[in-house]
């Protein structure tokens, strides 16, 4: 990737938060069955539910996910779970519920997010110091 932009790290996490939700459910180790497994008929399977589909991710999306996961290390725990969940598709009032702030402040402090781990991987400096308008400013205008 030649420049990083907030709207294509917001991509990248929401596609790993895809990913993630699409990875098989980790199973005990040393746990098996010797039962043979049941074929239901017909007239069984009437009244259930039918089992969703799982379409596993390729390698590269699971590449591409791991390297997005340590992208939040470094931000405030607050920063980073808004940023987190907003890649999982939550509502704001869910998020704002959650973390205790107002929408206006949770979505300042999603976009200062996204657009320190921009600068990070584009490897530009900022003072730390730097209000969150500020650094917004530098990203977008970068």
């Amino acid at each position: 990737m030649d420049k990083w932009t907030p709207s294509l790290v917001e991509a990248r996490l929401a596609e790993a938060a895809f990913v993630l939700k699409r990875l098989p459910e980790p199973r005990r180790r040393g746990y098996f069955s010797t039962w043979p497994e049941i074929i239901h008929s017909f007239g069984d399977k009437v009244g259930q539910k039918p089992r969703p589909m799982r379409v596993l991710p390729s390698p590269q999306a699971i590449s591409r996910m791991e390297e997005t996961l340590s992208w939040t290390v470094g931000l405030d725990p607050v920063d980073g779970k808004i940023i987190w969940m907003r890649a999982y598709g939550e509502r704001w009032k869910t998020i704002c519920w959650t973390v205790g702030l107002q929408r206006s402040a949770a979505h300042q402090h999603w976009l200062y997010g996204l657009c320190v781990i921009a600068l990070r991987l584009n490897r530009r400096r900022f003072n730390p110091n730097l209000s969150k308008r500020k650094v917004i400013e530098l990203a977008r205008g970068a």
